[in-house]
């Protein structure tokens, strides 16, 4: 079948962008199908770097049809500013298409954000302030606005008049001051939709029909599996659900199209926020990592907590999304370390855990056990050629145990092999291609 699926395997930020832009490459179309501008991919073409964040990667590569699904929510002037952007710097969005059930983000729902959030104090969860989670509230209250809605202005103003009074109320109760001005955003959305109603669509039967033609389609997902709303660290985690299960209803199509599943693993563990994180590094070591593996967030530019690579986390996800490869990703950036440490399994009251308990308390007791490998020194520009000239036998030959000890670990082969930012800088280790 022609179908693959990339799902980030920790809290995000594993390199999916990058993944799924080289893979693209052999597909005709990539559909993002959850979250919304709360994630963040860049890639790197030669020395040019891209920020995503509404648009799949795929719009990177000329001729690919890049789809948002339906389970995305949508900020559309900040989508609108990110086609500007990208058309400045001679990337087309003619290929774009967007779910006409999609729903879109208010802006309401990024005053109810901040609100709640502040409401929140101590327990924070650390959201972006975008208004997705409000967005995926008024989703499944069913007073969400679609894009469907967005590009008719009658539809538009019976739905606001409804809702923008009972948000002022919401707001008066969380002690905001803003007032909301029903003719301002009534006249701001209408020309989102007119600008935007050229690429509104039922994707949903454009993705069935190129599968049913047998054309590769490539669903991307954002933000981690750890992060998923039903199985991550809830409640630090985002709105949506981010396995790979939600890759077909996200959108629209049956699940029985999808094959293969790869599972994005950074060679080391990052999160944004708060929440726990049993193998973080406090000390100048997980500076260092963050430092040179340039660990802040691509849409807040908030620094990420560091850590060593948690198998747990890693098997966890993998069974909730079935990976059939690992794509193993920054492993460069653990060049120069003397040792590295990898989590195998936890000891919570002398018993050994492999699975993440749903109640964090427990996993706060959680003690990450190690093994301890030796490092490798750092890729240089000669050795980087040789590798990318020769393959997977010029690595040196500690990260080869490495990456082997990770594949024996998750019972997984790595498929795809990430040794750098730029767009090329990657060993395609598949033996078949999907």
């Amino acid at each position: 079948m022609p179908a693959l699926v990339v799902i980030g395997s920790q809290w995000g930020d594993e390199g999916k962008g990058k993944i799924v832009d080289f893979l693209a490459e052999e597909a005709a179309m990539v559909v993002r199908f959850q979250g919304g501008n709360n994630a963040g991919h860049s890639v790197k073409i030669g020395e040019e770097l891209f920020a995503l964040h509404h648009l799949p990667s795929g719009i990177l590569r000329p001729g690919k049809l890049a789809v948002i699904g339906n389970g995305v929510v949508i900020d559309p002037g900040v989508l609108l500013q990110e086609i500007d952007k990208l058309e400045s710097r001679g990337i087309s969005a003619k290929n774009l298409r967007i779910s006409d059930r999609a729903n879109v983000i208010m802006p309401y729902h990024r005053l109810l954000d901040g609100a709640e959030e502040r409401m929140r104090k101590g327990a924070r969860v650390g959201t972006t302030g975008r208004g997705i989670g409000p967005a995926y509230s008024d989703k499944a209250s069913r007073l969400g606005v679609r894009m469907c809605d967005l590009v008719d202005e009658d539809a538009l103003t019976e739905k606001l008049k409804f809702l923008v009074p009972l948000k002022q109320l919401m707001l008066d109760a969380y002690g905001d001051p803003t007032k909301l001005d029903q003719a301002a955003i009534l006249k701001e959305y209408c020309e989102y939709g007119r600008r935007l109603s050229m690429y509104v669509a039922d994707t949903g039967a454009i993705v069935e029909k190129a599968l049913e033609a047998k054309k590769r389609v490539l669903f991307e997902g954002a933000q981690g599996s750890m992060l998923d709303i039903d199985h991550g660290t809830y409640p630090f985690v985002t709105s949506s659900q981010t396995v790979s299960g939600n890759a077909a209803s996200g959108s629209g199509v049956s699940p029985l199209w999808l094959d293969e599943v790869f599972g994005v693993v950074k060679a080391y563990t990052t999160r944004v926020g708060a929440g726990p994180f049993p193998t973080e590094i406090s000390d100048e070591t997980g500076r260092k990592i963050a430092e040179k593996g340039g660990e802040f967030g691509t849409t807040t530019g908030r620094p990420r907590r560091c850590g060593w690579l948690d198998l747990v986390v890693t098997g966890y996800t993998s069974r909730l999304s079935g990976f059939t490869g690992i794509a193993l990703t920054k492993i460069d950036v653990l060049g120069g370390f003397d040792e590295l440490k990898v989590c195998t399994h936890y000891s919570l009251d002398g018993k050994k855990m492999r699975t993440i308990p749903a109640d964090l308390r427990l996993l706060d007791k959680c003690e990450p056990r190690y093994r301890t490998l030796d490092g490798w020194e750092e890729i240089d520009n000669e050795g980087m050629k040789r590798i990318l000239s020769k393959g997977f036998g010029a690595l040196p030959e500690d990260m080869r145990r490495y990456i082997r000890f990770i594949e024996k670990e998750m019972e997984l082969p790595v498929v795809l092999l990430g040794l750098g930012r730029r767009r090329n800088e990657m060993l395609d280790l598949r033996k078949r291609m999907w």
